[in-house]
């Protein structure tokens, strides 16, 4: 019950970002989530999308350097303290998490969040026994 993060590592230049994003669009990748961090020379660039395959070769064949993770995608309800009640219950149960962002859902209701930790059969029991919803499809 996990999904595949995209990580692609790329340098910190005006109208990298852009080139990125088009390249996948022009394959005809949806992109799903999107996090960024950088620093002054380079960045990583994570992503959720709809076609891992399609986007690990599109961006390998434009020569960049891109990985695949595995993370757990977590469905809330669209309302205060959602997020901080999936935290408390791994925080409870010994998960740290690495790094967390959000991603795009068609509910109204729902929103959704990735987490990276180090133990992700660990995290999805601890969701699990808690009544969370992971996400198992990114459409």
């Amino acid at each position: 019950m996990t999904l595949y993060q995209l990580s692609v590592f790329i340098e910190n230049k005006s109208g990298r970002l852009s080139e990125i994003i088009s390249i996948l669009a022009e394959a005809g990748v949806d992109i799903r989530a999107l996090s960024i961090a950088d620093t002054t020379d380079f960045g990583i660039l994570r992503l959720i999308v709809n076609d891992v395959d399609l986007a690990v070769n599109v961006l390998k064949a434009n020569d960049m350097a891109v990985s695949k993770t595995e993370v757990i995608g977590i469905k809330l309800k669209d309302e205060a303290g959602s997020l901080a009640s999936v935290l408390s219950a791994l925080t409870k149960n010994g998960v740290d998490v690495e790094y967390s962002y959000a991603f795009i859902t068609h509910s109204k209701a729902n929103a959704c969040v990735v987490v990276r930790v180090e133990d992700n059969a660990e995290a999805i029991r601890v969701l699990k026994e808690n009544n969370f919803d992971l996400v198992e499809v990114i459409e």
